[in-house]
């Protein structure tokens, strides 16, 4: 009986250790990406690694993310909170950290950090690659989130510094004078001759160390492409030499009042005293640089999680890749961000685990960024923090047809409020948009006036949920 009881014991425990094991998470962001992807229907689109992850996993084909601008959309993917509407939110909440008396709920690095994983950012995870400020963005007084992270890393290489990195072309061109600075490139060398390379080869040794451990880890890495400027290596451009672009839908500037802009950030750089906005040719040759670049991102997610399988640990991993917003490629007559309306807001969002149901099967509920936080606690099994905002998507993980709630947005001129067949914006001066988009006209007639009982019933959902 004893040698029997005891293996019954051993088993037990065996067991026990398998169900509480802790899953490691793997957090890819990657800058300026719009659905543009096979998997989310852009067949033109060479993306080969990243469709492969969304075939194991689920994507969320319906997700917007709360802010157009970087910054501030990283925010609330890192503190599963709402907060400012700039770039410098994350620094402001760092400021507020070192006030004796704060009340400030922890980050989601920070709450994993407590609950013993080792957490690791390589790349542009916050606001600036590497998380510090300063002159060159490597001042390690001056850190963006205090506490978050075991290691935070950018390898600068050629491009001297995290500053110097953001906006490289190839070889270490750094930005100093924007107009010198051309808009795309492509360079014949291999993927380390722009940023993205560095920072790939810095997470894949990232990645060798911590799998050595017993130790969970939360690693966050985050590519630069297809950030301006769309400088990638050429063998990315070339899958599309011959291709065929579909035409840019609603192309025209809004006749009405809207978030419109004049595309400043993009206009800055270089452009040969080419316009896209009345030059189609030269409108294809930036979307070409644009695919080019999301190409080349896919292949460095590709690298990394080709690794993370040799390390052994991709059967205990959640994976998330993640694209902090949308971005115009010309319709409403922008190329850039910045606006409330959807191609600023919709970017892809992809969650895998290690048994995800039905995988493949991609969700069609509107879900926002700041629901990544809850949904990480729920996947690893630790309990959620107080004071998120966000919901989990659990049930969106388990079972793809579950619906979704409404996604809210906010810049320096509104905020917008997106359910499955709406979408308000209303401005700071009591302006508002309606757009139905079951109906062809979309984002080019505003239905306010026309509706006026929907905006109302939008303007109060919208009102609480900023509650």
């Amino acid at each position: 009986m004893f040698p029997i009881f005891r293996i019954l014991i051993s088993s037990l425990v065996c067991l026990t250790s398998v169900a509480v094991e802790k899953p490691n998470v793997l957090l890819i962001c990657v800058d300026d990406l719009r659905p543009e992807l096979k998997c989310f229907g852009a067949e033109y689109i060479h993306s080969p690694n990243i469709d492969k992850l969304a075939s194991q996993g689920r994507a969320f084909n319906r997700h917007y993310t709360n802010a157009p601008t970087c910054g501030a959309s990283r925010y609330t993917l890192l503190t599963g909170r709402y907060g400012e509407a700039g770039n410098g939110a994350l620094f402001n909440r760092a400021k507020r950290l070192q006030q004796p008396t704060h009340n400030i709920a922890p980050s989601m690095p920070e709450w994993f950090r407590e609950h013993g994983y080792t957490t690791v950012s390589v790349g542009k995870v916050s606001h600036h690659p590497g998380g510090r400020g300063g002159v060159n963005w490597d001042d390690s007084k001056q850190i963006e989130m205090p506490t978050a992270w075991d290691r935070h890393l950018m390898p600068s290489g050629a491009w001297q510094h995290p500053r110097g990195i953001m906006h490289g072309l190839a070889k270490g061109k750094i930005r100093e004078k924007s107009k010198e600075h051309d808009l795309f490139e492509a360079y014949d060398g291999d993927d380390s001759s722009y940023p993205d390379g560095l920072i790939t080869d810095e997470a894949i040794k990232q990645l060798s160390q911590l799998s050595k451990t017993e130790q969970p880890f939360f690693l966050a890495v985050g590519l630069i492409r297809p950030h301006l400027p769309f400088g990638a290596p050429k063998k990315y451009l070339d899958l599309y030499t011959n291709i065929k672009l579909p035409p840019i839908p609603q192309p025209h500037k809004p006749s009405h009042q809207s978030t419109w802009h004049d595309s400043g950030e993009f206009m800055q750089y270089n452009n040969w005293q080419l316009d896209p906005r009345t030059d189609p040719e030269f409108a294809d040759d930036v979307r070409r640089h644009y695919a080019a670049c999301v190409s080349y991102a896919d292949e460095q997610v590709g690298k990394i999680l080709e690794h993370l399988e040799s390390t052994g640990q991709s059967n205990n991993t959640i994976i998330l890749l993640w694209g902090d917003h949308g971005w115009h490629l010309g319709e409403h007559a922008i190329w850039g961000k910045h606006t409330l309306f959807e191609e600023s807001l919709h970017s892809p969002l992809i969650i895998r685990t290690p048994n995800t149901p039905k995988p493949g099967e991609q969700s069609a509920a509107v879900v926002e960024s700041v629901d990544l936080f809850p949904t990480l606690c729920d996947l690893t099994g630790l309990n959620q923090p107080g004071l998120v905002d966000g919901r989990s998507l659990l049930i969106q993980m388990n079972d793809p047809s579950s619906p979704g709630h409404s996604a809210i947005a906010y810049n320096n001129k509104g905020e917008t409020i997106r359910t499955e067949n709406y979408r308000l914006i209303l401005h700071n001066d009591g302006y508002a948009e309606l757009y139905d988009y079951r109906t062809s006209d979309s984002e080019t007639k505003n239905l306010a006036t026309i509706y006026p009982e929907i905006v109302s019933q939008l303007r109060e959902q919208l009102k609480i949920q900023l509650k």
